[in-house]
């Protein structure tokens, strides 16, 4: 019996005995252009999660993250999705997603990088105060340099995906004020957002195969490091038997990231991710299949791999320079930062600007446990 649907009866019982909690509405940020923008996001029952605490124990960490997994979704709720003047009805799957296509009459227009929308549920009604949402859609602009499509664990946040016992202390034990930065990473990624000249505002992506159950996990965390904010895509978690053990984390990365590409045909992309995992491999196959537009592919090596993947990655590295592009590994946020000032992809002085976040880093106490 697929765990969904335990999930659901549960849910359904605590609605007949008056225990469910309060509706939410919530809006993940998404991307698009000015002529067509695709808005998604979720109807819930209020899971009960509190704002976290950097001193919060473990338990309590524990208890937050089982209330994240343990969602009352709401599937065939209705919402009203209003922007610019232009009002959509919406209703949501058997898991309680919702997916949204708008195209703004007229095109958008304008300097901004992001829009809002206004998001109200209709259905099922509220005894509260109604239930609303804002959704925030990334819209690059012309003056943009290249955009940047990111991992997220161990790219830019400690995870250690490749130690589970750690990873599942780190992951699912900590909260977003306790998990820590890749060094450099932030400020890395905040160059780049500006480009070469200081005025490009390069939109960045955010990709990872975590469940949408993480969501607001990661948002907090990149608001709360200062990483530039982007369109964070994730995995509609299927607990059933028959999926739980045979997702392919491959081909979930290519689904998200191709979309991206064909969205903004004209602009070049630096794929960034590390070499813990598949990404090394996902990047070669997607600059081999799209020539001419991966500017290039930055990859954090991982310490402790076992020693047979450099070769791996050196044979990659060759695979991408047939193309035109390059397929550069570091293990410090410095490098990355020196070969793209090198190719005028962020301003020269943000190399030092990285220098000394890493420098700062090394001196945590708890950077030495995470590393």
């Amino acid at each position: 019996m697929p765990i969904n649907y335990l999930n659901n009866l549960r849910g359904a019982v605590a609605r007949r005995l008056g225990l469910a909690g309060p509706l939410q509405v919530l809006a993940y940020r998404g991307y698009g252009s000015a002529e067509q923008l695709c808005f998604r996001g979720r109807v819930l029952r209020d899971d009960g999660l509190h704002p976290c605490d950097e001193d919060w124990p473990l338990w309590k960490n524990a208890l937050n993250m089982l209330r994240r997994f343990d969602h009352d979704e709401v599937p065939g709720a209705r919402l009203r999705l209003t922007f610019h003047g232009q009002t959509h009805e919406v209703e949501t799957d058997r898991a309680g997603f919702f997916v949204d296509e708008v195209r703004p009459d007229p095109p958008l227009s304008g300097d901004s990088l992001w829009h809002e929308a206004h998001l109200e549920l209709l259905e099922p009604g509220s005894d509260q105060e109604p239930v609303r949402a804002v959704a925030q859609m990334l819209v690059p602009q012309s003056r943009a340099q290249f955009g940047v499509i990111s991992d997220i664990d161990d790219t830019i946040v400690y995870t250690s995906a490749t130690d589970l016992l750690r990873m599942l202390r780190v992951a699912y034990l900590g909260n977003s004020q306790t998990r820590l930065p890749i060094p450099g990473i932030p400020a890395l990624y905040q160059a780049l957002q500006a480009g070469g000249d200081g005025q490009h505002e390069n939109p960045i992506f955010y990709v990872s195969s975590s469940a949408w159950n993480m969501y607001d996990l990661f948002e907090e965390f990149m608001d709360a490091q200062g990483l530039p904010a982007g369109p964070i895509s994730l995995v509609a978690l299927d607990l059933s038997w028959s999926k739980l053990f045979s997702f392919d984390h491959s081909d979930h990365k290519r689904d998200e990231i191709e979309p991206i590409l064909k969205q903004y045909p004209d602009l070049p992309f630096i794929l960034i991710g590390d070499s813990g995992q598949k990404d090394p491999e996902i990047y070669t196959q997607i600059a081999l299949d799209y020539p001419d537009r991966i500017a290039c592919i930055y990859i954090r090596n991982i310490p402790k791999e076992r020693p047979e993947r450099q070769q791996e990655l050196d044979a990659l590295a060759a695979q991408v320079r047939r193309v035109g592009s390059e397929l550069v590994t570091f293990e410090d946020a410095t490098a990355a930062a020196h070969h793209a000032a090198d190719r005028s992809w962020v301003q020269p002085q943000a190399v030092e600007a990285v220098q000394q976040a890493v420098a700062a880093a090394a001196t945590l106490p708890s950077a030495q446990a995470s590393a």
